[in-house]
């Protein structure tokens, strides 16, 4: 079953948590709700979709420590931050860090929807890329060390014959080894593959792990 996505909402202020899950629902969304920023990380679980609204000041954490803190864990969710006192060196570095949007209290409705709408969008997007980039990933880690050299030399764009002078070995062998890999990469064309492995610089890090830096750059030599 699909997880369902979710707003996240903390603030340490209980009233106000109360006052804005009523609203949030009230408009169709799917709430949980915390009043500490430590038992919210305790209870976190980033691998479920959504988003998070909470305040800029807490007494156990300012929000911009919780977003970085929440970066650290590698956690990319995106935040709406609301609040009564903001300036514009903190929106800015939130801004930089992923925040979707900054506003005040007393927070308009209609901005709060749009934003947490934003944020939701957002949200889906990057895990529909994060879940496309481990696809590829896994194709990746099924071609054996010469389909991954193959691979890059073909992804740069080199013929069969430029492939087998680079690596010394018969052009028919070359010709082996491209079929093979482009059978387990799912993709009928040099073009397919190089759109494959355009989500990131997976091809890089594929090669880089294989054979280290040194091979890998003497590939691209």
């Amino acid at each position: 079953m699909e997880a369902v996505q979710t707003v996240f909402v903390l603030d340490d202020d209980e009233s106000f948590v109360r006052a804005l899950d009523r609203l949030l629902r009230a408009e169709g969304f799917v709430t949980r709700t915390w009043t500490s920023v430590n038992t919210f990380l305790a209870e976190h679980d980033p691998s479920l979709p959504g988003c998070l609204v909470t305040d800029l000041i807490m007494p156990e954490m300012s929000g911009l420590e919780l977003q970085r803190k929440l970066l650290a864990q590698g956690c990319m969710r995106p935040i709406v931050f609301i609040t009564g006192r903001g300036d514009m060196t903190t929106t800015v570095e939130g801004m930089r860090r992923g925040a979707v949007s900054f506003l005040p209290k007393p927070v308009s409705r209609a901005s709060l929807v749009q934003a947490l709408r934003e944020a939701l969008a957002k949200d889906a997007s990057a895990r529909v890329q994060d879940a496309e980039r481990q696809r590829v990933r896994e194709l990746l880690s099924s071609l054996t060390p010469r389909e991954a050299q193959v691979l890059e030399l073909v992804a740069r764009g080199l013929l069969n014959k430029q492939i087998a002078g680079a690596l010394g070995t018969a052009e028919k062998t070359v010709k082996v080894h491209r079929g093979r890999l482009m059978h387990k990469m799912q993709v009928k064309s040099a073009a397919a593959l190089v759109q494959l492995l355009s989500h990131g610089d997976l091809l890089q890090q594929n090669a880089s792990a294989r054979f280290g830096a040194g091979e890998s750059d003497a590939l691209r030599a």
